[in-house]
């Protein structure tokens, strides 16, 4: 490999290969996914969770193989406040 060949890696954007080079962070991989959909995370309008489905920092670099899911961010009435869990302790 010569040293101006970019090493790459694959990953997976909703159960989509695409391959990203090594030290790209999450939203370079959701980027290569869709331009349109890393707008979205990037003005608040998606989540984007690991394979697990947990949220996961968008600043992040990836690993090889690794998944992400992106969610839409839901909000109450006309709110610009994501819904926070109700947690009943009772």
């Amino acid at each position: 490999m010569s040293p101006e060949t970019t090493r790459s890696m694959r990953v997976f954007v909703n159960a989509v290969g695409v391959d990203v080079p090594a030290g790209a962070s999450i939203l370079d991989a959701v980027r290569s996914f869709s331009a349109t959909e890393a707008e979205a995370v990037t003005r608040g309008e998606k989540l984007v969770t690991d394979s697990r489905g947990l949220p996961i920092s968008v600043d992040k670099s990836v690993s090889a193989g690794s998944i992400f899911r992106l969610l839409p961010v839901r909000r109450r009435g006309g709110t610009t406040e994501p819904i926070e869990s109700d947690s009943d302790d009772s």
